[in-house]
């Protein structure tokens, strides 16, 4: 269990460093990362670079026994590299250039940073991948974080490429984008440009294939930089950090090609609920790479600088967020950063060493957790051992994100909703792509999968005839993977396991928020709107109960005498039609919901779907502001509520041995349980 953060100390005076060194000891410190940001430090001009300080580093921290992820430094290129090469410069939707002077300035696509950042690379990796302080290589820095998107030229000559290696011809691409709508159709793929602002709404096929593109480029500079550094023999793990559910890069697509998953993650301590929104992306991570233990590569020690009001963690609030990513899978807990900055944008961001030294509430935190992660045993697998699963797909993100739709729904909160359903009430989930292999569930919930390929349908489909039980929620299966109407309607590609059809969507007037606990990096905001005269719900009787739903209240037309009409509209123009359908199909079951119940109404739905199928909470608590959660035989217990909770359960802990029939929690006390011994 490796423990640590950024460490930067290229921002301080050498003499600083031996104290480093000495503090890291004292805090537990087993591994840092390095050199994130240093690459104006490594390389003060083109051609020219300075070791000894890196070298010296690097050698303190062997000495001291501590290892170190060594960054790549190609995060943010230094003022002499844009000045010398303005055309690698980024560029907005406007064509306004995006300069240096901050952070993530460069062009993805741009040739002359590519050369300049394999160059660094190469040299980087020649001279330390065989220094016996590195454990681990850190590509960049969270890839698309503060340039989500680049509209250049360097970004056009890229995306004809890229569209020309999926389409081949340009009469494939105008049928796929239906450019003769609006005389969009092109003649020359000269003639295409990334999705830059336009008098009005862009063509949703190129926004999507716009987005698809930009997640491959980024993914590009990954591997150009993997490959460089397995080519010159460098054994260590080769990794880069996420950001949760970040909208512009497909992590199910990028997870195989790391060989250890990492993730930053900020949850915020005015959010009551934000542990739910860190409990979603730590089982995200898990499911990236199952069986593979992740890496939290960052989170605050305290406060951070960015939000409006950045409030500070409550005490043992920093300790209950780490175990609870350890309880998910984690093997390694960071921070951002080990020593708080004295200048530059970030200097009231919280370090692990603060500025107000130590005799702080946050260092005797930094160093009470160092001490309790030195004491736990190996944990072995990251498995959840859950029956359930939620199939989203980054695609169905893009494709909703689009405008024109019967109605608006942030996918990026509504997914997370769904989590927070299952969260509240214990019981253990799993995030899968639609396509992926779903032999290990019993209850797979695809809730809003709008956009769904004629692979992830069959998919779906051979999970149901095999016996599986799926839940699918309004607005899904509506387009193709070409954001395209199939043949005959809607829900077509689902329809032989629904036995259902959508007639009408019937948007209701949106909430005025969505509720539910924020992700890494506060990536996922509330959806809201105007409130206006038109309907605002649909309540739903069913098996279930009653529930409230919105966004839509769908029409539907039952396809079959066979299928079970389980509950209907109880208000609103719809009352008395079908909301819950079930048909056979094979061996199994498929329930059409066709509303987004509120979250209420989640945690009923997916409550009685679960017993459905079989599934119970795993144990039970007072109240849904304690968590449970299962790494492998090891079952780990938080009390993230204001109100003491007690209860039975049996075990014994991991780090004392002592065997336990009953807990005591306090607010963000946890407890950590092996229940095979």
């Amino acid at each position: 269990m490796h423990y640590g953060g950024d460490y930067n100390p290229e921002q301080w005076d050498e003499s600083v460093w031996p104290e480093d060194m000495r503090r890291m000891r004292e805090a537990g410190v087993t591994r840092v990362r390095v050199g994130v940001f240093a690459w104006a430090r490594i390389q003060p001009e083109e051609g020219v670079f300075d070791w000894a300080w890196l070298d010296r580093v690097l050698d303190l921290l062997h000495e001291n026994g501590i290892q170190a992820s060594l960054a790549t430094a190609t995060a943010t290129p230094p003022p002499w590299a844009t000045t010398n090469y303005p055309e690698m410069l980024p560029q907005d939707d406007l064509g306004s250039t995006l300069w240096h002077g901050s952070r993530q300035a460069y062009a993805p696509s741009s040739p002359v940073y590519r050369r300049l950042a394999s160059e660094l690379v190469t040299a980087l990796v020649e001279r330390y991948a065989q220094h016996p302080a590195v454990g681990m290589w850190v590509a960049n820095n969270e890839y698309g974080c503060h340039l989500n998107y680049d509209y250049s030229d360097n970004a056009a000559v890229a995306f004809r490429e890229w569209l020309k290696k999926k389409y081949g011809t340009l009469d494939a691409l105008n049928e796929a984008w239906g450019t003769m709508f609006w005389s969009q159709r092109y003649t020359s793929f000269d003639q295409i440009v990334p999705m830059r602002r336009a008098p009005y709404s862009l063509n949703p096929g190129g926004l999507l294939d716009f987005k698809r593109f930009t997640s491959d480029t980024l993914l590009e500079l990954f591997v150009m930089e993997r490959d460089i550094i397995k080519s010159a023999g460098a054994s260590q793990p080769v990794t880069t950090n996420f950001m949760g559910f970040f909208p512009p890069a497909d992590y199910w697509k990028w997870a195989p090609e790391l060989d250890v998953i990492c993730d930053d993650n900020y949850a915020d301590p005015n959010d009551p609920e934000s542990f739910r929104g860190a409990a979603f992306t730590r089982d995200l991570m898990r499911s990236l790479k199952k069986d593979v233990p992740w890496v939290l590569l960052e989170q605050a020690p305290n406060d951070v600088n960015w939000r409006p009001t950045n409030a500070p963690k409550a005490p043992g609030q920093m300790a209950a967020l780490s175990m609870q990513a350890v309880a998910r899978g984690a093997d390694e807990i960071n921070f951002f950063q080990w020593r708080q900055s004295r200048r530059g944008s970030e200097r009231f961001h919280s370090g692990m060493l603060p500025h107000a030294g130590t005799n702080t509430r946050t260092w005797r935190e930094i160093t009470a957790l160092g001490e309790t992660l030195k004491n736990l045993p190996g944990l072995g697998t990251s498995a959840s051992g859950a029956r359930i699963a939620i199939a989203f797909d980054w695609e169905a993100r893009w494709a909703l994100d689009a405008p024109d739709h019967p109605g608006e729904i942030d996918y990026g909160v509504l997914i997370p909703r769904w989590h927070a359903a299952l969260h509240r009430q214990q019981l253990l989930v799993d995030l899968v792509h639609p396509a992926e292999d779903l032999s290990d569930y019993d209850l797979v919930i695809a809730p809003h999968l709008y956009l769904l390929s004629d692979e992830s349908a069959e998919n779906l489909s051979g999970f149901v005839r095999a016996g599986g039980n799926l839940l699918v929620a309004a607005f899904s299966d509506v387009v193709d993977d070409t954001d395209s109407f199939r043949e005959g309607g809607f829900q077509v590609a689902l329809r032989d396991v629904l036995g259902v059809a959508v007639e009408e969507f019937g948007a209701l007037v949106p909430p005025e928020a969505a509720i539910g606990g924020t992700s890494a990096g506060d990536t996922t905001g509330s959806a809201s709107a105007s409130r206006g005269p038109g309907e605002a719900h649909a309540d739903v009787d069913g098996p279930f109960g009653a529930a409230r739903g919105e966004f839509f209240a769908e029409r539907l037309q039952v396809l079959d005498p066979s299928v079970e009409i389980l509950g209907r509209f109880s208000s609103g123009r719809l009352a008395g039609e079908p909301a819950l359908t079930a048909n056979r199909a094979g061996e199994g079951r498929a329930w059409y919901l066709a509303t987004i119940p509120d979250d209420d109404g989640m945690r009923r739905v997916t409550g009685w779907a679960a017993a459905e199928a079989g599934i119970a909470p795993v144990l039970e608590v007072p109240n849904d502001m304690v968590e449970v959660s299962c790494r492998g035989d090891v079952l780990t217990i938080i009390n993230y509520g204001s109100e003491p909770a007690r209860f039975a359960v049996t075990g014994t802990e991991v780090s004392s041995g002592e065997r336990v029939s009953s807990v005591d929690l306090d607010q963000y006390d946890w407890i950590m349980l092996d229940q095979a011994r």
